[in-house]
């Protein structure tokens, strides 16, 4: 329905005729504007269009035929109810279908009646506006329909990339908005680096396929944790991971949920070495865990943008990951006073780390307490 009073439009150069219209039409809640010409009337339909016309036939200027039809000629104006005010025989009346009016009524007239008339053409132009509103709607809907799906599209291919480095809900979280939790920003984090002991010397001497169907299975082995324990992917370079733990999206006890994927990992690393020992490679994988304060965001160019952290606790860790053997959890000072209660541990150290000009007490992780 409309949400507004329904505007009438009387035209007729009576002046008795057009004010008893008014008086009959108005308390019933409609809005009516009076014309007293032909040539005024469409001047009104231009200013003001109104829902429906009431539209005398004798007029000096120019008769009711001659408006109607240039109502219908007009686009704008082509489906605008008219109703014709008759005073004489059928004659004007197939005159005034012709002409192209939707109606008629003979004077004198009945009141029910040009009611009655009045509510069933207003009724089928709203059905008319509605079908009108709905084909523009769809046409916009069409027009820009290419440009939807390549902003779909790229907002897809956007998220796939993201989901390199964060988990699936991070991704999503920055897809619908949080693009500024990208932006630098310095936060206390937890870093964790993984790599593989004996790297070097099996691709210096295995053929270039079982390095890398070696290296998919460690990425495999260690990605997945990442993305289960909801870290930030920080990098795959060569035979190391590193993993971010409290950003860009919080994790209250990051420590402890490092330490905990570090012990997953190296039980997935005892089956994977097994395997690969049964085929003459010697490898394993350490791990060094850093707790401290990091400078974050996005680096890069509008064609490549990585996610980095830099600080003293991304070389410590990195450090403390090149100094673990093959099954090692290296922990940092300040991590391990976080999980002390969590798990047990053997020192290690102190060791001199490249970097860093006093020695580092670390501490390898045994096991995870009950």
């Amino acid at each position: 329905m409309m949400d507004r009073p329904a505007r009438l439009l009387v035209i007729d150069d009576t002046p008795q005729n057009a004010r008893l219209l008014e008086a009959m039409l108005t308390p019933h809640g409609y809005t009516v504007a009076l014309a007293s010409s032909g040539t005024e009337g469409l001047e009104k339909l231009h200013s003001d269009p109104p829902d429906l016309v009431l539209l005398d036939i004798l007029m000096p200027d120019m008769t009711g035929y001659d408006v109607c039809r240039q109502l219908r000629a007009n686009p704008a104006t082509e489906l605008l109810p008219v109703v014709m005010l008759t005073s004489s025989g059928d004659q004007d009346k197939v005159n005034a279908i012709e002409a192209g009016a939707d109606d008629f009524i003979a004077r004198p007239f009945n009141p029910q009646e040009l009611l009655s008339r009045v509510r069933s053409l207003l009724r089928i132009k709203e059905y008319h506006d509605t079908i009108r509103g709905q084909r523009a709607e769809l046409a916009e809907w069409n027009r820009t329909l290419e440009q939807r799906v390549e902003s779909q599209v790229a907002q897809l291919e956007g998220l796939d990339r993201l989901r390199r480095y964060f988990s699936a809900p991070v991704a999503e979280v920055i897809m619908s908005g949080g693009a500024q939790m990208l932006e630098p920003h310095r936060r206390e984090v937890t870093i964790l680096f993984c790599d593989l002991r004996g790297f070097t010397a099996f691709s210096a001497a295995a053929e270039p396929e079982d390095v890398m169907g070696a290296l998919g299975q460690f990425y495999e082995a260690v990605g997945r944790l990442i993305l289960r324990y909801e870290a930030t992917l920080e990098q795959f370079a060569g035979d190391s991971v590193m993993a971010i733990f409290n950003d860009p999206m919080p994790c209250i006890e990051h420590t402890a949920t490092a330490v905990r994927m570090a012990l997953e990992v190296r039980e997935r690393m005892k089956a994977l070495s097994e395997a690969w020992r049964l085929n003459g490679y010697d490898l394993d994988a350490g791990v060094g865990i850093a707790e401290g304060y990091a400078t974050l965001g996005r680096v890069g160019f509008e064609a490549r943008f990585d996610y980095r952290a830099t600080g003293t606790v991304v070389n410590l860790a990195a450090r403390l990951c090149s100094q673990a053997l093959g099954g090692q959890i290296l922990l940092s000072p300040r991590a391990y006073a976080n999980v002390s209660g969590l798990v047990d541990v053997e020192p290690v150290g102190p060791l001199q780390l490249k970097g860093f000009h006093d020695p580092v007490q670390a501490y390898n992780v045994t096991r995870l307490r009950d």
